[in-house]
């Protein structure tokens, strides 16, 4: 039986753990990158995904360690609620730079050979702010809405050498990004949910792995669980 090798970015917490969680348990080999160990991946790399020669060189070593890479997750990020007025240029940057940047460095390493094999698939997490926007959450929202535009654009380029790139855009999710006193789980804010809760970290791996997996006509997609936050 083949062994089919996922690199999956964020993989330390969060979305990223439960997308190793999921791809483990559907019988895949996971490589995890992160500022942190990743716990759960076969393989864990500590790298910066806003850096382009981390991830190439931690492709190359997932490569050399596990096999060819066929298909990448891409959830690294971090979130800010600042209003618009009050970000600094410097956080505008780098909310750039691990967002769209981070997406950019995996794709530049993955897919090439990806292309040459005829078959690969890319997700990666983008945001329900960046379809409905979100107050205070300017630099997020914009950030990720440019994943979304590089998503399309790459799909559309992609796809005829059997390569598919999609995106899922959950809605605020229960993880550490979303502290304990965030405004997002106050029930103030939850009551104009129509779920009237916040997304599970597994509801939006489950999307992931459609995608990665099952989705085999779809490309250039945006999957959204969101509890009804954005509709």
């Amino acid at each position: 039986m083949r062994r089919r090798i996922a690199l999956v970015t964020g993989a330390a917490g969060g979305i990223g753990t439960a997308v190793v969680d999921e791809l483990a348990s559907r019988g895949w080999t996971t490589a995890g990158l992160d500022l942190r160990p990743a716990p759960g991946a076969d393989l864990a790399i500590e790298a910066d995904v806003s850096d382009p020669a981390q991830v190439s060189a931690a492709v190359g070593r997932i490569e050399r360690t596990l096999g060819p890479v066929e298909a990448a997750l891409c959830a690294a990020g971090h979130h800010a609620i600042v209003p618009a007025s009050d970000v600094h240029w410097d956080d505008w940057r780098r909310m750039l730079r691990v967002h769209l940047g981070g997406v950019v460095n995996v794709c530049r390493a993955v897919a090439p050979d990806m292309v040459n094999r005829g078959r690969g698939s890319v997700v990666a997490v983008s945001a329900s702010s960046a379809v409905g926007g979100a107050d205070a959450q300017a630099h997020y929202a914009a950030a990720k809405g440019a994943v979304l535009g590089l998503v399309r654009s790459l799909a559309a380029e992609v796809a005829p050498f059997g390569v598919r790139v999609n995106a899922v855009a959950p809605g605020p999710t229960d993880t550490p990004l979303v502290p304990d006193d965030s405004m997002l789980r106050r029930p103030a804010h939850l009551q104009g949910v129509p779920a009237a809760r916040l997304t599970s970290p597994r509801e939006v791996a489950l999307a992931a792995a459609y995608l990665i997996e099952d989705a085999t006509a779809c490309t250039g997609e945006v999957l959204s669980p969101n509890a009804g936050a954005v509709i």
